[in-house]
């Protein structure tokens, strides 16, 4: 099976992508999505996450305060990685099982982070959904009603436009209208069709 992996930016619109993927009838794995149901309450997950950065960062529900776990692993890339470590693996594992379970030409695996965490050996091609840094930053900000600082630290964090660009095999900008960036979906779905119908027939 071909498999896509769709990346991107905070704020570049990857989400709203993946749904007309979805809509369209491509089967989507998201590992943001994987990522949050590894650290329900009971997981095995949480309780190493909660014994290797204290209570702290749990809330009085005993569920994962994920603002507080972002802003102890963002200033200190030591804690970063130990979190990795923790949640990188059993994302990995999910999405091979899923993927084992897609009776399909070709999917797409939603991986936020695909070149900082090096997992392009996931996937087979590479999607990046692309926009301009101030686009980003305007559309987190009024999403996650977050300071714009926050969001500019977040940006220079992440892969430059310059490396996502140079490793991405297909890119979809969304600059423009959802009537646009929906237009680009539906082309790049057909376009993936034929691709996978090409590999299959070799």
């Amino acid at each position: 099976m071909l498999t896509i992996g769709l990346t991107g930016g905070i704020g570049s619109g990857k989400t709203l992508v993946s749904d007309y993927f979805a809509e369209l009838g491509a089967p989507v794995i998201d590992t943001d999505i994987i990522a949050r149901e590894l650290v329900a309450p009971g997981q095995p997950a949480l309780s190493e996450i909660a014994a290797v950065f204290g209570k702290d960062i749990l809330n009085p529900q005993a569920e994962l305060d994920r603002r507080a776990l972002r802003q102890l692993v963002f200033e200190q890339p030591d804690r970063r990685r130990q979190l990795e470590d923790i949640l990188h693996p059993r994302i990995r594992a999910e999405v091979k099982k899923r993927l084992n379970m897609i009776n399909a030409p070709w999917s797409i695996i939603v991986i936020p982070l695909l070149l900082e965490s090096k997992q392009q050996d996931l996937v087979q091609r590479i999607l990046l959904v692309d926009a301009p840094a101030d686009l980003q930053l305007s559309r987190t900000v009024v999403r996650d009603n977050v300071d714009a600082n926050e969001v500019a630290k977040i940006i220079a964090s992440q892969a430059t436009r310059q490396s996502r660009l140079a490793a991405a095999d297909d890119v979809i900008v969304n600059d423009g209208s959802l009537e646009q960036l929906r237009q680009q979906v539906e082309e790049m779905y057909q376009f993936y069709n034929q691709l996978a119908d090409s590999c299959q027939s070799h």
